[in-house]
């Protein structure tokens, strides 16, 4: 009989006092339904580890403990295996959108195996599962990434916002739609595939995770006047239908501008423009709970 055994691929800057004793919790609960968790910090070891048959055979998933970044991780690093997310980071907004917080249940379902088949979104050989952003938010996340040194918090994010704010020139992009000629203009750009965002700002709330469509959301106009002006249509969910705010959704998106404009997907800085994202409809494979909506 083969025995079933469990990857945690811990992010060693996520998780505070709370959420660590949480992760204990649910190691001790995988331990009870005889699942043999084996925790990994470093990323290395645990594709040494994969690259043995007999190990990866016998694997029941990979649970990504740690942030958004973290699941998106260990999607790209094994976009065949079945991975279950652990929140442990800022935000952790593909498990909100599911309601994972309790490990005795994130255990259940470890042991019950059923995957979900979640639409990915591809930007070059990079796979992304809630969302990738052109503009103001990818420059912010740019700058923090470059001078993060430990575990973040939204509060982390006030300095470079306001810093960014000041001096960003905010770059007009173009954005092509599966295979319009004509492009949408804007200085901000949100491709979504789940409806949730940072900050609990509602960017681009019909967007559905299994409807083979990327939902996109272009914010025409520059400047920090107006990104308040948007922030407070997003608040009251005023920004819907906006006529000033051109919504659209696809399975292809061309961006285009006359100079480099950063990219980031989930939560990690990407690249620059110019760039193509793609979608890729039911390739991730996530142990989650089924929702009821």
């Amino acid at each position: 009989m083969i025995e079933r055994w469990v990857a945690i691929q811990r992010n060693p800057r996520s998780g505070s006092g709370r959420r660590r004793a949480k992760l204990r919790i649910l190691i001790r609960e995988l331990q009870r339904r005889n699942l043999h968790p084996r925790l990994f910090r470093s990323r290395h070891r645990l594709d040494r580890v994969l690259r043995q048959p007999e190990k990866r055979d016998s694997l029941r998933c990979i649970v990504a403990a740690g942030g958004d970044g973290t699941v998106c991780d260990v999607i790209n690093r094994y976009p065949d295996l079945p991975v279950c997310p652990f929140p442990l980071g800022t935000e952790n907004l593909l498990c909100r959108h599911f309601g994972i917080d309790d490990p005795i249940l994130t255990a259940d379902q470890i042991e019950k195996g059923e995957c979900q088949s979640i639409d990915v979104g591809l930007l070059g050989d990079r796979r992304f599962l809630l969302m990738a952003s052109v503009g103001f938010d990818a420059h912010v996340i740019h700058r923090l990434h470059n001078s993060r040194r430990g575990n973040i918090s939204r509060l982390t994010y006030a300095w470079p916002i306001l810093s960014a704010a000041a001096g960003y020139s905010f770059p007009s992009l173009r954005v092509f739609v599966d295979d319009a000629s004509e492009p949408i203009t804007g200085c901000l750009v949100v491709i979504a595939n789940f409806p949730e965002y940072a900050f609990g700002l509602p960017l681009v709330p019909e967007a559905v995770p299994s409807d083979g469509l990327l939902s996109v959301r272009v914010f025409p106009n520059p400047g920090a006047f107006s990104l308040l002006r948007y922030c407070r249509l997003l608040r009251g969910h005023r920004h819907i239908d906006h006529p000033d705010i051109p919504a659209a959704a696809g399975r292809k998106l061309r961006i285009e501008s006359d100079v480099p404009v950063p990219v980031q997907i989930d939560g990690d800085p990407c690249g620059t423009t110019p760039c193509t994202i793609e979608l890729a409809p039911t390739e991730g494979r996530l142990l989650v709970p089924r929702r009821v909506d």
